[in-house]
């Protein structure tokens, strides 16, 4: 028995699970963190850096997610329209109030991945987010996945 020897995971080897995420009242940094983590295949003990091995996850609910402090009025995401004067600001409680408020969500995970790289950006494309509580994935079978139990910090009650 060698016991230097290490195992390599392969393609054929990769088996892609769902996993459902409700995200009303949970905070946003932290199922975000948990959310890419499992995009990359983190959770299994099989990890390869280089091999797409995570999961997709079904997201719903993005809109009703929670954030501490006074981060809705306070963090302000701004850009520029590249005319004089044309700096623009929006903070996140617009965001979650807009037309598209689980954007929110997805830039934070969007983040969270690895960047200018080709494989996060296919990992990305397992995460499917919704800000309603319906979704069009029910017969690939999603796992429901709790995050409220597994951290009391994880939701905001109220």
């Amino acid at each position: 028995m060698n016991l230097l020897a290490s195992s390599r995971t392969t393609l054929p080897q990769v088996s892609k699970n769902w996993h459902l995420v409700d995200a009303s009242g949970l905070v946003l940094g932290r199922v975000a963190a948990e959310i890419a983590k499992v995009l990359r295949g983190k959770h299994k003990a099989a990890y390869t850096p280089h091999i797409d091995n995570g999961d997709h996850v079904v997201v719903i609910n993005a809109d009703k997610i929670r954030l501490t402090g006074k981060k809705l009025e306070q963090d302000k995401f701004y850009w520029h329209t590249n005319y004089p004067g044309g700096i623009k600001e929006r903070t996140k409680g617009q965001i979650l109030k807009g037309r598209y408020p689980h954007r929110l969500l997805l830039k934070a995970i969007e983040r969270m991945m690895p960047k200018d790289s080709p494989l996060a950006d296919k990992q990305m494309k397992a995460l499917h987010l919704y800000s309603g509580g319906e979704h069009p994935h029910s017969g690939q079978n999603p796992v429901e996945w709790n995050l409220k139990v597994r951290n009391r910090k994880n939701a905001i009650k109220g």
